[in-house]
């Protein structure tokens, strides 16, 4: 154990324990957007010097992740610019960094015809790490360029954090903001195209679709933001073969209406207690909506900004029925495209090279001269039919129900007792106070889950906007608590009553 304080704060559970210095450390795992606002925000609130933030992140920069790291020119923000920003209360935000720092120079496509801006996904992981290098450049942030290979509870409090470059590391208090998990494919395809050279069971991968040729027959399965990504992807490298997009339910994303509108209608006061309750309001207000001159984007918008309330409102059964037979139509309503993808895919149908099933896999056959043939089961029962592709990509989102086996330090965290999955298969357990709830029901005080892994006790944590709100919630918590210490310690620094911890 580091020389540090030997004093804990019982309620919050944190000690100044870190490195042989007084100073508190905090560590956070992941520095996509959710571990970068954390950071960001955390550093911000504590002001300098007061604590060590060091952030565990193997890409060159703080902020990109998996949805913003991409150098696809077609990956766009799939909501205005004037609504993404890292500074909650201030809209326009990364809007005026784009003006300011002339980034749509070389992106003339990025405003559509009544001025709203889509800007490339690549200028937004941009923005976010412009803001945090003033912050690492002064030492409040410290960007470690290496994965976590464990994370183990020190006897006595405090974390051990050992990562994959051999360094080590012994923080207070230790903040969960890792990315999804990869998609897990449907069992059908991954056991028979293992090893084809364009069977792609992950498209979030860079370069992942340069195999495929342009007259290429792709079957995309899912049919989601992802999908809609691969197909304008496609689109932009000029293939020209038929696309086919394949989900259970055929839904597809929708696009936006950016007229000027107010959120509709309200489902807090007397929340739903139950799915099927919550759905006839829905389709009562979606009714009201329509008499009123206002478009269901209007709608979806008010769900999204009462959703933490509503989903609190709800029994864990009635999250779990909502996770299962609502969810695919809340993805589609409330997480849009832009329009210069929409564009694409609506040419593509025009063209008759894009097709949508409302199907399952029932079968798949791998030719000898690598052909693949699919066989589908149609919904409500109707006659199963059979398509034939070069391709096959798999969109179908995050194996969230995989999550602890999706990384090392995860199962290392399971294994010894200090996480377990959340009730409704969205990411992991935590309190309201997004701290990680044990499998003996007894939670981990410093141990913080941020960003869409806290979602099944959260609600609405995928749109950037509540990802934002939420790393500023869990920043201010570990900020009241570190202050709390540092103001106890202090005093003892100052009559020199520093003792082995």
């Amino acid at each position: 154990m580091p020389v540090g304080l030997a004093f804990d704060k019982a309620q919050a559970g944190f000690q100044a324990v870190s490195n042989g210095s007084a100073k508190p450390v905090v560590a956070v795992i992941g520095g996509g957007f959710t571990g970068a606002a954390l950071a960001y925000h955390l550093a911000r609130l504590l002001g300098p010097g007061a604590a060590k933030i060091v952030v565990y992140e193997p890409r060159a920069v703080l902020g990109g992740g998996v949805a913003y790291d991409t150098d696809e020119p077609v990956h766009r923000i799939n909501v205005p610019a004037a609504r993404m920003t890292l500074v909650p209360g201030d809209d326009e935000h990364f809007q005026r960094w784009l003006f300011e720092t002339s980034a749509l120079q070389d992106d003339p496509g990025a405003t559509t015809a009544d001025g709203h801006v889509f800007a490339r996904r690549s200028a937004f992981g941009r923005y976010v790490s412009s803001q945090l290098q003033p912050l690492v450049a002064a030492g409040d942030i410290e960007h470690r360029r290496s994965r976590v290979r464990a994370v183990t509870e020190a006897e006595g409090g405090g974390w051990h954090i050992a990562a994959e470059d051999g360094s080590e590391l012994w923080a207070d208090g230790v903040v969960l903001a890792t990315s999804h998990p990869s998609p897990q494919p449907p069992a059908a395809l991954d056991k028979v195209l293992a090893g084809h050279d364009r069977y792609i069971p992950d498209a979030t991968l860079p370069a992942a679709l340069s195999s495929i040729r342009p007259d290429d027959r792709v079957l995309v399965v899912g049919t989601g933001l992802t999908a809609a990504d691969v197909i304008a992807t496609l689109d932009a490298a000029g293939h020209r073969g038929l696309v086919t997009a394949v989900s259970r339910r055929g839904l597809r994303s929708r696009g936006h209406n950016l007229s000027p509108q107010d959120p509709f209608g309200d489902f807090v006061d007397l929340p739903a207690r139950s799915a099927r309750a919550l759905l006839r309001r829905v389709r009562r207000t979606l009714a009201e909506a329509e008499a009123s001159g206002v478009t269901w984007h209007a709608v979806f918008d008010r769900l999204r900004g009462q959703g933490g309330d509503i989903w609190r409102a709800l029994p864990v059964a009635e999250r779990r029925r909502i996770v299962r037979f609502l969810r695919p139509y809340w993805d589609v309503h409330r997480f849009r495209i832009a329009p210069q993808v929409e564009a694409a895919i609506d040419r593509r149908k025009a063209a008759g090279t894009f097709v949508l099933h409302a199907a399952s896999i029932a079968g798949v056959t791998r030719q000898a001269d690598g052909e693949i043939a699919v066989t589908f089961r149609p919904r409500h029962g109707r006659e199963p039919f059979e398509g034939r592709y070069d391709a096959v990509v798999v969109t179908t989102g995050p194996g969230h129900r995989s999550i602890l086996a999706s990384q090392p330090f995860l199962e290392c965290l399971a294994r010894t007792g200090v996480l377990q999955p959340d009730s409704v298969g969205l990411g992991l357990a935590v309190d309201e106070q997004s701290r990680a709830i044990r499998p003996d029901g007894r939670t981990a005080k410093t141990l913080f889950i941020a960003g869409p892994l806290a979602r099944g006790t959260f609600g609405e944590l995928m749109g950037l906007p509540q990802v934002t709100d939420h790393a500023v919630f869990v920043a201010t918590r570990i900020a009241d608590e570190l202050v709390d210490v540092l103001d106890t310690v202090e005093p003892m620094l100052t009559a020199g009553r520093v003792v082995e911890g």
